[in-house]
């Protein structure tokens, strides 16, 4: 790995900014590169093949920006992409290069939280079509039952800044009842997009209070300094001068309207 190497940061959107800036609350002293590929979100309802190619065209683009470590900060592009980008194009192309996902680090993790062992995973059709939670969990926790919940009015409801709104009531019950029909004992919901923690206000109110609400960042990030703690030869090459920037394949004036929202702070993007 070659000097002063920025981590990159990907998302089909602005939901990876939630995981970013828990990353970067934990990891200040990092340089980073968000990409958010906004002019072909949302990844969701699009096929296998298609999520594959658009995520491994943005790595790609992250690797030529200098960054040799990325992560794949998107629940859809980690289920259906992250699997054949690690053992068919790395091995391959780019040995010395890393990409990371959501989804391991969180279904290591899962356990602590449930006790009833009836866990739900609320995400978008990708993610749940894919069954990564499914197999995952399973590896870690084998006990654990997965109830799963397709959200597909959610990621749109977000990214038009209505999710605050009363409107968005209606798709919050209709999909939290929905996982709650599924088992009387639910006591663990892992927001498995990285744009959820958004509707967290509507959801404590929607979902019994016993419930826990599980979002990503934290787990993320807790998982990427437990990485770079064990690969000290990754983290020696990485530049440490705080430095962020951010960029987008969408327009950049909407992506600085809406990203401040997710990010906790105003920013400046460049065009992908």
């Amino acid at each position: 790995m070659q000097q002063s190497s920025p981590i990159g940061i990907f998302d089909s959107g602005y939901g990876g900014l939630t995981v970013f800036r828990s990353i970067a609350e934990k990891l200040p002293q990092y340089d980073y590169i968000y990409l958010g590929d906004n002019a072909r979100s949302p990844y969701g309802d699009h096929s296998f093949e298609t999520i594959y190619r658009y995520t491994l065209e943005c790595v790609e683009w992250l690797f030529s920006k200098g960054c040799k470590l990325v992560i794949l900060a998107c629940n859809t592009a980690s289920a259906k992409a992250l699997r054949t980008i690690q053992q068919k194009n790395l091995p391959t192309k780019y040995p010395d290069r890393r990409v990371l996902g959501v989804i391991r680090p969180t279904a290591e993790v899962i356990g602590s939280y449930t006790t009833s062992k009836q866990v739900g995973v609320m995400g978008t059709r990708g993610t749940v079509n894919s069954k990564s939670y499914l197999l995952e969990i399973n590896k870690f926790f084998p006990d654990i039952k997965v109830h799963q919940q397709a959200c597909p009015m959610w990621v749109p409801l977000i990214e038009n800044n209505e999710h605050l709104q009363s409107g968005a009531d209606f798709f919050v019950n209709e999909y939290c009842n929905a996982l709650l029909a599924q088992a009387d004992d639910i006591d663990c919901v892992l927001l498995a997009c990285t744009h959820y923690p958004l509707l967290l206000p509507k959801l404590k109110a929607s979902l019994p209070d016993y419930i826990n609400i599980l979002t990503q960042g934290e787990i993320v990030a807790a998982s990427l300094v437990d990485y770079l703690d064990r690969h000290p030869g990754i983290d020696s090459q990485l530049a440490k001068t705080g430095f962020k920037s951010f960029y987008t394949s969408g327009d950049t004036n909407a992506f600085d309207e809406h990203a401040s929202i997710f990010f906790g702070e105003n920013l400046k993007s460049a065009k992908m």
